[in-house]
């Protein structure tokens, strides 16, 4: 069952970060999508990482949580790379002002974000592998 769940949020993560890919290359037609895209896909690869390595309910109520939450889990099996956590972190710090904010967000915060979203994505999928969660 818990392949299932990972899979799930494997299978929206990617899907977020292909759409993120798309349209991060024309940001004076597309200036929110893509960063909301990569946001969403690291919430994703994180709720991913969190149920594979036990947590049976990852809750969309407060996404700050989830990157302590994906912390003590990785310090709770001994895994010292958490370099993913720094990327999770300043992306999950970004989502209410792309999100919701009126203000307009500047071209090199999209990029910003689109970075980070990269990263913590291949961080995400080396340490699903390195941990041999199921359905990784």
């Amino acid at each position: 069952m818990i392949a299932v769940q990972v899979q799930h949020f494997l299978d929206r993560a990617r899907d977020f970060l292909k759409g993120m890919d798309l349209l991060k290359d024309d940001l004076a037609e597309f200036t929110f999508s893509p960063a909301l895209l990569g946001i969403h896909g690291a919430i994703s690869y994180c709720d991913a990482l969190r149920t594979g390595m036990g947590r049976e309910r990852v809750s969309s109520d407060d996404h700050s949580r989830a990157a302590n939450d994906l912390k003590s889990l990785l310090v709770s099996q001994n895994f010292e790379n958490r370099k993913g956590i720094g990327h999770l972190e300043k992306l999950l710090s970004k989502k209410n002002r792309v999100e919701y904010d009126p203000v307009t967000v500047r071209e090199n915060e999209i990029e910003d974000i689109v970075k980070h979203a990269e990263r913590f994505a291949a961080w995400a999928d080396a340490t699903g592998r390195k941990l041999k969660i199921e359905g990784w």
